[in-house]
């Protein structure tokens, strides 16, 4: 599939589920345990990491590293399609000690990760399809090659999260993965954040009950719209669970379907999320005469889609944000 900058991103029955599920169970303990004999976890692709010791130096992708600290678990090392500095993930965060080893999709520097020293790396890994495919022929998201991924191999051992299904569950395993570095899932901060994602997801749901429609996008200037399908992505998932109205661009391939410039006004919708990664701002995609004919673009219904990671606290703060949004926009397509 074409791979232009990713996006971002239940019902409150979920929702309660998910809080119920936070602590680990005995059963959880099989897949990641930290004990006296030493460290396992099995990620999603069913690989077994066992090390002698909890890792402590832990480095990896923007995405699943801003979760593993809004744990308390800081890295040691980074690396993204954006720098962390950049990133909306880190922001408030003192970086001084983190080592930025990539700030683009894939290029990354070997040579620094390796004198971080970490003692593991964690990524992600996505579905090929909208059934949640796995294939480990292709390599790690934020890998360009299975190469690149076998020379990080030889730094510390890899473990990937699968973002797929709705980010209800991704939350459940990132947040597994972090009790199983040493993140205390009962304190205070913890217990925190889980009820502000719970008081989050019930302001999303009010605020989509006026039925206002949402188009998430990435746009480029020579491909016009890229139009995010939110089943396939983890985080529309959760806000279309919790009532969020996305509009279904059709098509047959996964995650996304596009249009070019001159078809854009077909996909009309109240409310537009445009993409902060590497994509075009509102001032830009201004710049194509028929953007303007979006009847979100006429209301300035436009705001920022952020690419928010899968914890409690990162998208209790995003979900806040576009409930606000909605409850401020009106039907206008």
């Amino acid at each position: 599939m074409s791979r232009p900058p990713r996006l971002l991103g239940a019902s409150l029955a979920l929702v309660a589920l998910l809080a119920a599920g936070a602590c680990s169970s005995a059963e959880d303990t099989e897949a990641a345990a930290a004990t006296d004999e030493g460290w396992s976890f099995t990620d999603d692709l069913g690989n077994t990491v066992e090390l002698d010791a909890r890792p402590e130096r832990v480095a990896g992708l923007n995405d699943v590293a801003s979760s593993l600290w809004n744990y308390g678990i800081a890295p040691v090392a980074t690396f993204g399609q954006t720098s962390a500095a950049d990133d909306v993930q880190f922001e408030g965060r003192d970086l001084s000690g983190v080592e930025i080893v990539g700030e683009s999709y894939g290029a990354i520097d070997l040579e620094a990760l390796a004198a971080a020293d970490p003692d593991l790396i964690v990524t992600t890994v996505y579905p090929v399809d909208s059934e949640g495919t796995l294939d480990e022929t292709q390599p790690l998201y934020g890998l360009e090659s299975l190469e690149q991924q076998e020379q990080l191999e030889q730094i510390a051992p890899v473990v990937a999260i699968a973002w797929r299904g709705s980010a209800a569950e991704v939350i459940e395993r990132t947040a597994e993965l972090a009790e199983s570095l040493g993140a205390d899932m009962d304190g205070e901060e913890v217990r925190a954040a889980r009820q502000d994602f719970e008081d989050a997801s019930a302001a999303l749901t009010e605020a989509a009950s006026s039925g206002v429609t949402v188009l998430p996008v990435a746009a480029y200037p020579d491909e016009g719209f890229y139009m995010a399908k939110a089943p396939d992505d983890p985080s529309l998932r959760l806000y279309s669970d919790l009532g969020v109205q996305f509009v279904d661009p059709g098509g047959d391939g996964y995650f996304w379907q596009t249009a070019s410039w001159e078809q854009v006004p077909e996909y009309a919708s109240d409310v537009i999320l445009y993409s902060l990664r590497g994509a075009m701002t509102p001032e830009e995609m201004a710049g194509q005469p028929t953007y303007a004919l979006l009847p979100a673009a006429q209301a300035e219904q436009v705001y920022p889609w952020e690419y928010v990671g899968m914890d409690y606290a990162a998208q209790a703060r995003y979900m806040d944000r576009l409930a606000g949004w909605l409850a401020d926009s009106e039907k206008v397509s």
